[in-house]
């Protein structure tokens, strides 16, 4: 009877892996061993690969709070973005991302997005919702214009919006009143 006891030694328990690396794998998609972790992840690098879509079952990952998709060839992100309530930090600069899903409002704990280098041209008005926004970054966008609600993200501190075609900011900027980064060059 006491061999039985012991039985709970060997039983296999599951890893509790909450951080995976690949940057920098040549992968041309997100690797399937990544979703065995679903549970656990809390954060994903992906950042350059060759990576052009984002298969359903990563936005299984609800825990995920940072996620590295920068230096890819993405040109969509999908609405099920709005899956990953728990994400602090999103970073998909250097890809081919022609616009934000409106979803992407569901994102409430989002602090900083890193959207540099994609031809956005604009934002859509979902990014405005963001209200834990603290850092902002979309320089190279071939922005035009922003959403006249922008000031509604009054917990900014860093905002680059370099490198765009803006002429003229909204009166609601003024409510920004705790950034102590600005880049309008």
């Amino acid at each position: 009877m006491a061999f039985l006891s012991c039985l709970p030694c060997f039983a296999k328990h599951e890893e509790e892996v909450t951080e995976l690396d690949y940057r920098h794998c040549s992968l041309d998609d997100v690797p399937n061993d990544i979703f065995a972790y679903e549970r656990t992840l809390e954060v994903l690098h992906l950042d350059s690969n060759n990576i052009r879509d984002l298969p359903r079952p990563l936005f299984h990952c609800h825990g995920l709070r940072r996620l590295g998709l920068a230096d890819n060839d993405l040109g969509a992100l999908p609405p099920a973005l709005a899956s990953l309530t728990q994400l602090v930090a999103l970073d998909v600069s250097k890809n081919v991302l022609t616009d934000l899903p409106e979803t992407i409002k569901q994102c409430k704990q989002l602090a900083i997005i890193e959207a540099s280098v994609n031809p956005l041209q604009k934002i859509p008005e979902g990014c405005t919702q963001l209200v834990s926004l603290t850092e902002l970054y979309l320089n190279d966008c071939f922005l035009e214009y922003l959403p006249a609600n922008f000031g509604r993200l009054a917990k900014l501190r860093i905002l680059e919006l370099r490198d765009n075609s803006l002429t003229s900011l909204p009166k609601s900027m003024a409510r920004l009143v705790n950034i102590v980064r600005l880049d309008l060059s």
